[in-house]
C-alpha cells in the first residue's frame, strides 16, 4: 500500500500545482454600483443581454442609449484606429478569459455606464485603453489594463483617463500594470473651468510597474483608499488645485508616493508609504459625500492581490 499512498500524495501535489492562483467570483450581470461617487449607477441593468465575439458586433451592441447588457466573449483584436464608443445606460462586461487587444473603450458625453471585468491591452496612441470624457455616473470595476514598457512613452497613451469635467466616477478592484502613463484625471493645465467639477473614487485597485500617473489629478476632488502600489516610478500627483483624500493605501518601490505640482493638495491618513514621505501640502477635503468602510493598511494587500483585475465570472 506504500506505493498507493505515494501515488495519492504525488497526484495531490500535481493538482495543487495546477490549480489557478486566482479564483473567479461569480457575479450578476445586473449588479449596480454601491461605492464611491458612482454609487447608484445602474448601467444596463434590466435591459436586454447580448454576447459578442467580434469587433463589428461589439461596436453595434454598445451604441445608443437604450438599457442594455453586452458581454464580450473570447479575444477581439483591432488595428491602430479601433475604438468602441459606449452609449448611455450600458453595462459592458467581459466574460472570464475574454480580452480586447488594440481596441480602446471610450465613454464620451454619456451617463449611467458600467464597465466590468474587461481586459484591455496594447492600445496604440492617441487612444486610451479606457477613456472617459465629459460623462457622469460611470463605474469601472475589475478591469485589467496594460501594455508594455518596451516602447517609447508616447507609443501608447493612457490606461484609464478621466477628463473634461467627469462627475460620479468610481474605479474599484482593478489592475493597472506594465505601462508608461497610467491614469490621468483632468485634461490639461488650461482646462480648469471644466475639470474643477471632476469627482472620482479609486478603491481596492492594484497599480504595478507603471512609470507615472498613478494617478495624476488636476482641479477636481479625488478619494483614493485601500489601493496597492508596487514598483512604480511615480506616485499620486495632485496638481492645479486638486483636492485629494488619500487613506490607508500601501506602497513599495517608489520614493514619491504622494506629491504635489502647481499647488495641488492632499489629506493623507493611515497610509503605509513604504518608508518614503508625503510631499503634498495639506488640503481641505476630508469628508466624501458617501459612506464607506476603510481596511487597515496592514490588511489591504491581502484583500487586493488575487481579487483585483479580471477575476469575475458571469
Amino acid at each position: 500500500m506504500k506505493w498507493f499512498s505515494a501515488l495519492v500524495a504525488f497526484t495531490a501535489i500535481q493538482v495543487a500545482a495546477a490549480a489557478p492562483t486566482t479564483l473567479l467570483k461569480r457575479a450578476s450581470v445586473h449588479e449596480t454600483a454601491t461605492l464611491g461617487y458612482a454609487a447608484g449607477t445602474t448601467g444596463g441593468s434590466g435591459g436586454s443581454t447580448t454576447t459578442v465575439t467580434n469587433y463589428d458586433d461589439l461596436v453595434a451592441a454598445v451604441s445608443g442609449n437604450d438599457s442594455k447588457i453586452v458581454i464580450i466573449s473570447g479575444t477581439i483584436t483591432g488595428d491602430d484606429a479601433a475604438v468602441v464608443k459606449v452609449g448611455s445606460n450600458t453595462s459592458l462586461l467581459g466574460a472570464a478569459g475574454s480580452q480586447l487587444i488594440g481596441i480602446g473603450v471610450r465613454v464620451l458625453n454619456q451617463s449611467n455606464v458600467i464597465l466590468r471585468n474587461l481586459k484591455v491591452s496594447k492600445v496604440l496612441a492617441p487612444t486610451d485603453a479606457i477613456g472617459i470624457q465629459a460623462s457622469s455616473n460611470v463605474w469601472v470595476d475589475h478591469v485589467d489594463l496594460s501594455s508594455d514598457r518596451d516602447h517609447d512613452k508616447d507609443y501608447y497613451d493612457g490606461l484609464l483617463d478621466i477628463t473634461h469635467g467627469c462627475t460620479g466616477i468610481t474605479v474599484t478592484n482593478s489592475y493597472l500594470h506594465d505601462h508608461w502613463k497610467a491614469s490621468l484625471v483632468g485634461h490639461s493645465d488650461n482646462n480648469g473651468a471644466q475639470d474643477v467639477a471632476i469627482t472620482v473614487t479609486f478603491a481596492l485597485n492594484r497599480w504595478v510597474n507603471l512609470n507615472s500617473r498613478t494617478p495624476s489629478l488636476r482641479f477636481g476632488h479625488g478619494h483614493i483608499f485601500n489601493n496597492v502600489f508596487d514598483d512604480n516610478n511615480d506616485g499620486i500627483n495632485t496638481r492645479d488645485g486638486a483636492q485629494v483624500l488619500v487613506q490607508n493605501n500601501v506602497w513599495t518601490g517608489t520614493d514619491k508616493p504622494l506629491y504635489s505640482t502647481d499647488e495641488g493638495y492632499a489629506v493623507a491618513t493611515g497610509n503605509d508609504f513604504g518608508g518614503a514621505d508625503n510631499a503634498a501640502p495639506e488640503g481641505n477635503f476630508t469628508d466624501p459625500p458617501y459612506s464607506y468602510t476603510l481596511l487597515a493598511a496592514s490588511a489591504v494587500r491581502s484583500a487586493v492581490e488575487g481579487t483585483a483585475g479580471q477575476t469575475l465570472s458571469f
